[in-house]
């Protein structure tokens, strides 16, 4: 066994402070080869060095502790392996998510997005199948690939095809307080059982400004406030839940190229067509 070194000279050996393998310490992951049982000083082997370096540059690429923990835990390599690229995976989204995050940006610094045109539609009432929840905004997208895949199931189950795009209704509170019951439905064209949170319902018709969502699904506030601006102008929007239906269904996983969204604003009446609108 090698002569063991004070935690001072093990946090020079490691570039670990004090503050930060005594942390380590009491979460279980760098335990110190020694503790004097009367001055509580901690004391470490040289050969722990490259466990602490490890640990150092998975906390550098920002790995949760319990990830960590698994890691330096693993009772074999293929644990280990698993461990590892399951968050250069989850490192890898979250880049990507950056990289288009920037260009969003750097696309309304430079004044270069398109605003897509705005149709008036009226919505007829809808027989579909549904599910009601309380969802925040975080939750939202993997909770409707969820349901959505749920819907979709069911409707093919009964050997039925769905009557019309999935949708789902956003009230108010939504965006006001992030968290809200969100419906999730697709229309289906006769009678499907309901099942466990699944429900038969009826989606009331409505008068509604559209402007359709194509690209990242974090970019949608971009074409809701260039739809709520076409709104506000003329002064026609009413209180109800927004709707967005999908012509591609919708799943939580970005598909290449970015979602469809056709988003629904609720006004008084079917507007006259402006120039440059459809």
């Amino acid at each position: 066994m090698s002569a063991l070194v004070s935690i001072g000279d093990f946090s020079r050996m490691t570039h670990l402070s004090i503050k930060a393998l005594r942390f380590y310490h009491d979460q279980g992951l760098l335990e110190p080869a020694e503790i004097d049982p009367a001055s509580g000083y901690r004391f470490y082997d040289p050969s722990q060095v490259p466990v602490a370096q490890v640990i150092r540059r998975f906390r550098d690429l920002d790995m949760p502790l319990d990830q960590v923990r698994a890691v330096i835990k693993a009772p074999d390599v293929q644990t280990r392996t698993k461990e590892i690229i399951a968050h250069l995976t989850a490192m890898e989204t979250k880049l990507a998510e950056m990289q288009m995050s920037v260009a969003s940006l750097r696309a309304l610094l430079e004044g270069s997005q398109v605003v897509p045109a705005v149709e008036f539609r009226s919505i007829p009432a809808a027989e579909v199948l549904a599910v009601r929840a309380t969802v925040t905004a975080e939750e939202a997208a993997a909770w409707g690939g969820d349901v959505f895949a749920e819907l979709y199931g069911r409707i093919e189950r009964a050997s039925l095809a769905p009557a019309g795009p999935g949708g789902a209704l956003f009230p108010a509170a939504f965006f006001e307080l992030e968290q809200a019951e969100l419906t999730a439905f697709v229309p289906v064209p006769g009678p499907v059982p309901a099942d466990g949170r699944v429900q038969a319902m009826t989606i009331p018709a409505a008068e509604t400004a559209v402007m359709v969502h194509s690209g990242p699904l974090g970019d949608t506030d971009q074409t809701y406030g260039a739809l709520g601006t076409v709104v506000a102008g003329r002064a026609i929007g009413v209180d109800g839940p927004i709707r967005e239906y999908y012509p591609v269904p919708f799943t939580a996983a970005e598909p290449p190229g970015g979602y469809r969204i056709e988003i629904c604003w609720p006004v008084f009446r079917t507007a006259p067509q402006l120039p440059g609108t459809r």
